[in-house]
């Protein structure tokens, strides 16, 4: 791991998205959420996704200006279509309107149909969650193809992932998981460093479990287990199901159109406390909870039991006073990406 002044890889970043075709204001937001995932320690969904992003624009399959379209609208809940604008920027505007109109009625929902990637999910709960709300997040790409259903061999499904994110005493609460044991982003990153699973997480196209992530890339084609592997994946398949109904369902956009290019379908539902028992007894509880847990006595040899969060306030912290760490596997990717384009690398931190 290497580590880097935060202004030196948004500027990369930016640079790098501005170059590539994407407007300077959404370029921008983009960058900034970017970075600020790699400040929460999660550097698969940081500034590496930048190399995803930029042939996506060069092909115009990420539109790079304009804005979403509001399908419907009553009030408590919004359908909208994302127009395959980054995924960020359509979710910064989406956390405005929901956390907005969560203070008025107390919560508010919108399905969004046709967005591009929206990156880590904890960056998007944890905006609403530090002033003061409860946020949920669901995603699924009606276009990939990367987990078998439960009982199956042929990848039909995407990972699906799923987070909630809410006030936790001295930093949020957020619980960030998927449908699937793996990311295709994990896979990824396995097959870029030439490495196998510690478990086997994957699924060849015969049926068989195995640590080997170069499956997906396999004639005839394997895939990413769900939760629960081999033995309980039903609870993963069941969980997918679901992500898919709020994302795809809600929408009116999914599966049944077969799109052809990445893209995001997304739930977003905002709950501010203050409308339900109120925000001091929704403190209490969450604070009573999380002191107990961590209170817990822990598995010898395991260490303290955390809570979600935990982890990414202690990145965070680090991030601050030693600059944000990356691992080489995204330092090589984004490299080359800033060799192309004429730029220079930000110097490593002493």
């Amino acid at each position: 791991m290497q580590r880097f002044a935060r202004d030196d890889l948004f500027d990369l970043a930016h640079s790098l998205l501005t170059g590539g075709g994407l407007a300077p204001e959404k370029a921008r937001v983009v960058a900034d959420l970017l970075i600020r995932t790699d400040e929460l320690g999660v550097t698969t969904h940081g500034i590496s996704m930048v190399s995803y992003y930029l042939p996506e624009l060069a092909s115009g399959r990420m539109t790079s200006d304009g804005r979403h379209e509001v399908v419907t609208d009553r009030g408590a809940t919004q359908v909208w279509d994302g127009n395959y604008l980054p995924g960020h920027w359509v979710m910064t505007h989406a956390l405005d309107s929901a956390m907005a109109r969560a203070r008025d009625t107390g919560i508010a929902a919108i399905a969004i149909r046709r967005s591009h990637h929206i990156g880590c999910l904890s960056t998007l709960t944890r905006i609403a969650a530090l002033q003061g709300q409860i946020c949920y997040i669901a995603t699924s790409d009606p276009s990939g193809q990367w987990v078998a259903p439960f009982g199956g061999v042929e990848p039909l499904l995407t990972p699906n992932p799923w987070a909630i994110g809410y006030p936790g005493g001295d930093h949020p609460v957020l619980i960030d998981t998927c449908a699937s044991i793996t990311t295709v982003s994990k896979v990824r990153e396995h097959i870029n460093s030439g490495t196998q699973f510690a478990h086997p997480w994957m699924l060849d196209a015969e049926g068989n479990a195995t640590t080997d992530p170069n499956v997906v890339n396999a004639n005839p084609k394997g895939s990413i287990l769900p939760v629960g592997g081999m033995d309980h994946g039903h609870k993963g398949f069941a969980m997918s199901l679901m992500v898919e109904m709020l994302t795809q369902g809600l929408s009116g956009h999914g599966r049944v159109e077969a799109p052809d290019r990445w893209g995001a379908n997304v739930f977003l539902q905002v709950m501010d406390p203050a409308a339900f028992a109120g925000a001091g007894a929704f403190e209490a509880q969450v604070d009573h909870l999380n002191a107990a847990c961590r209170d817990s006595t822990p598995i010898p040899g395991r260490g303290p039991v955390r809570i979600p969060g935990d982890r990414a306030a202690s990145a965070i912290a680090a991030a601050e006073t030693q600059g944000i760490a990356l691992p080489d596997e995204v330092l090589t990717r984004i490299r080359d990406c800033a060799k192309a384009s004429g730029l220079a690398f930000p110097a490593t931190l002493p």
